[in-house]
């Protein structure tokens, strides 16, 4: 159960996943981020607690603001995109979080850097 997990315990946890993550709520205010000194999108503690509209460039907002609508009205559960960025291959994916009745409670961003990935073939079963 969650409930006997330290929080300090669940950040380390999250903090410790190949992606960073970043929660927005039901009013589109930022109310958490994985930290990490090698975060793709940098945050700082000031991003929290305001809209995430005002965290992103001008250019894009409109493409936040139609996935949170698209979100919050059910529209669709899941928004992702793939960009280079400084030669590398960042892939970027926003997920309604909804609880067991289907409300929306907010929006999960989940980026990760998968140049690596991508070179994968094959298969490796063993540890090096």
């Amino acid at each position: 159960m969650l409930e006997s997990i330290p929080i300090e315990v669940v950040e380390a946890i999250l903090d410790t996943l190949p992606v960073e993550i970043s929660f927005v709520d039901a009013e589109d205010t930022v109310r958490y981020y994985s930290h990490g000194d090698k975060r793709i999108f940098k945050r700082t503690p000031a991003v929290i607690g305001r809209k995430v509209q005002q965290c992103h460039p001008q250019h894009s907002v409109h493409k936040v603001q139609q996935i949170l609508d698209d979100f919050k009205t059910g529209r669709r559960d899941v928004a992702e995109f793939w960009i280079n960025l400084h030669g590398r291959q960042v892939y970027i994916r926003y997920f309604a979080v909804r609880d067991k009745e289907g409300k929306y409670l907010g929006t999960l961003e989940a980026t990760q850097d998968i140049t690596e990935v991508k070179k994968i073939e094959g298969e490796k079963r063993l540890l090096d």
